[in-house]
């Protein structure tokens, strides 16, 4: 018997592959959305079996939320994550939340439908090798050969550390040339030179990386992000000409 279900995924295109996957092996999908900010109470309107809710970021404060929301008022909604490879952390807030699962995100297409099926039944759907995994990293902390986190911060001017925070709490280019007192044209070049040094591509994957590392929570330890003190509109380090604002 088809589930009744709902995608909601940060990604629209991978919400619809999905939610067409889905449709194709006799499920019944009412809605396949994006983005999450409103995720609550689309699912509490249509009221499905299942919701299956992408995050890129498990273990970011506040990712949750929603299935709080969903879950205090549509109790019998089952809700199963889709994520990356989760932090202890990361696992523990979905479930802590209300979810009824947690899936990668790369999970084979019968791998998400018994998540959905055993969290229908009321059964907790996370596999195995994800628990092994997060019991080992949560018993043998120092077993890890690299501080990441760490490592990362090492790479950032302090000036750079404050545009990650900012960026990390969701402000634009706009909020972040205001709040440094500097111009947006700097701003850009200090989010570019951010994502530079971290590897990624875009302000998510740079939020996402510095909360799984705990990047942030180390530069606010040592006291590296607080001390940036801001020069004014028009300085603060541009090294050249960037696009676009797109960032």
């Amino acid at each position: 018997m088809g589930v009744r279900l709902m995608v909601v995924d940060e990604h629209r295109l991978h919400a619809e592959a999905l939610a067409s996957a889905l449709k194709l092996r006799g499920h019944r999908v009412l809605a396949a959305a994006a983005p999450t900010a409103g995720a609550a109470e689309l699912v509490v309107s249509r009221a499905p079996e299942v919701c299956l809710l992408g995050t890129a970021a498990p273990a970011e404060p506040g990712v949750f939320d929603p299935v709080v929301t969903i879950k205090r008022e549509r109790p019998q909604v089952a809700v199963v994550v889709l994520g990356p490879v989760p932090s202890p952390r990361g696992i523990a807030a979905a479930f802590a939340a209300g979810a009824s699962g947690y899936v990668r995100h790369d999970e084979r297409i019968e791998g998400v439908e018994r998540a959905m099926m055993k969290a229908r039944a009321g059964e907790a759907a996370v596999a195995p090798q994800l628990l092994q995994g997060a019991f080992t990293e949560l018993l043998n902390p120092a077993a890890q050969p690299d501080d990441e986190g760490q490592r990362l911060l090492r790479l950032l001017t302090p000036r750079e550390v404050e545009v990650l925070v900012r960026v990390a709490e969701g402000e634009d280019t706009r909020l972040i040339a205001a709040g440094m007192r500097i111009a947006p044209s700097t701003a850009r070049t200090h989010v570019q030179r951010v994502l530079m040094k971290l590897g990624v591509g875009s302000r998510l994957e740079a939020a996402a990386l510095a909360a799984r590392t705990g990047l942030l929570d180390r530069a606010a330890s040592s006291g590296v992000a607080a001390g940036s003190a801001a020069g004014p509109v028009g300085t603060g380090g541009s090294v050249g000409p960037v696009g676009p604002d797109v960032l």
